[in-house]
């Protein structure tokens, strides 16, 4: 389904996150990760997209689709998931991310983010009216305001590098 132009702004932070979790999968198979470097970049993409990103859907998206019954079940499991990646984030800022605990963060990041894009926003289209998602995005441009407009580029240490 073609996402309304109104929950646009998110799904290109959905592809900006997914970018980053593609690029992690691959050192990790590599295994060529610079684990300072790798939570330095989490960090900061969390600090300047993805924790506004977060909030932006809890406030605007997530209280209006949980009015509808056929959403609300979804609300519940993402925002749960909030707390728990929240954690990976922390954990990443400070430093205390370990190498096994990095495939684990790729998979439920990436999960999330497929179950916002395929379920929820999905969902939303099917049961909203263009007025409702037109009001959601009205209140997305301001919340999302102070994010980063542009993709963060990967430092030496976090970029893909060919195959040997």
């Amino acid at each position: 389904m073609l996402r309304d132009r109104n929950l646009v702004p998110l799904s290109h932070q959905h592809q900006h996150v997914l970018a980053l979790c593609v690029r992690l999968d691959r050192a990790l198979q590599a295994n060529d990760v610079d684990m300072e470097a790798w939570q330095a970049e989490i960090s900061t993409i969390f600090e300047q997209e993805i924790g506004i990103h977060f909030a932006a859907e809890e406030k605007t998206i997530f209280p209006v689709a949980n009015r509808f019954p056929d959403l609300s079940e979804i609300v519940k499991e993402l925002l749960s998931e909030h707390v728990m990646l929240r954690g990976f984030f922390r954990r990443a800022g400070e430093r205390s991310l370990d190498f096994a605990e990095m495939p684990v963060f790729v998979e439920k990041l990436a999960s999330h983010i497929r179950k916002e894009e395929r379920t929820l926003f999905e969902g939303m289209q099917k049961v909203m009216s263009s007025e409702e998602l037109s009001a959601i995005g009205a209140n997305l441009d301001a919340a999302l305001k102070d994010s980063s407009k542009s993709c963060l580029l990967p430092n030496q240490a976090t970029r893909l590098r060919p195959k040997q």
